[in-house]
């Protein structure tokens, strides 16, 4: 594991230093370990296990390329880890989000367009005052995530929809469970949209808070 590490770490080394960029094709495997001073045995171990968390892509038959090294790319793998996350570490996991999305509500108050505040409030109206969990659940993904994407910052937008999975289910079981969830949180949307068209970043960072923080206290409860 320590060799592989070491090439791990000079493979990241080109990267950063700008030796390789995004979109550039490895040189030959061979021609790579020599000058890295590799085994080629180590050095496809860390190509591998750079591939897995979308730094190389690996084409069959073509070569092996440096990926565009995008955000929403490099933080798939996020996603991936937290779908295995424990019941009991769910918690955590809103307490990031409860610290991330107010502060990414707040920065598309001064930036998102009439169009998408329109769009916005379209998609609450289309839910009604009685949609099913699943509708809401659905609804609620979609609203943060335009909100999130309104912020123009493309890092906060890719962690926020890495944290979705665990907190999704919170909400799924808060709407089977709570008798109030869903007329809740259509009040809270509401009240998070009117602070967006108001422009008041102070006032849609509260209710971003509010809205996060009444589930976490609801799956507090239930642990």
């Amino acid at each position: 594991m320590a060799v592989t590490d070491e090439a791990i770490e000079k493979i990241k080394g080109m990267i950063v230093s700008g030796a390789l960029r995004p979109g550039d094709r490895l040189p030959k495997e061979s021609e790579l370990a020599a000058e890295l001073g590799l085994s080629r045995n180590s050095l496809r171990e860390a190509v591998r296990a750079l591939s897995l968390i979308r730094i190389l892509d690996v084409r069959q038959g073509d070569g092996t390329y440096v990926t565009s090294l995008d955000p929403q790319l490099l933080l798939e793998a996020l996603s991936f880890v937290v779908d295995f996350h424990r019941d009991d570490t769910v918690l955590e996991f809103l307490s990031v989000r409860r610290i991330l999305e107010p502060a990414a509500t707040a920065m598309a108050a001064g930036r998102i367009d009439p169009a998408e505040l329109d769009a916005l409030d379209a998609g609450l109206a289309a839910l009604g005052p009685e949609p099913s969990v699943e509708e809401l659940v659905a609804g609620d993904l979609e609203f943060h995530r335009r909100i999130v994407a309104a912020s123009g910052n493309s890092v906060l937008c890719s962690l926020l929809e890495g944290l979705s999975g665990p907190t999704t289910r919170a909400r799924v079981w808060r709407g089977l469970t709570q008798k109030d969830a869903v007329a809740r949180t259509l009040t809270e949307h509401r009240a998070i949209l009117a602070a967006l068209r108001d422009g008041d970043a102070e006032a849609a960072r509260a209710w971003a808070t509010v809205h996060i923080a009444s589930v976490e206290q609801w799956l507090r409860s239930t642990l």
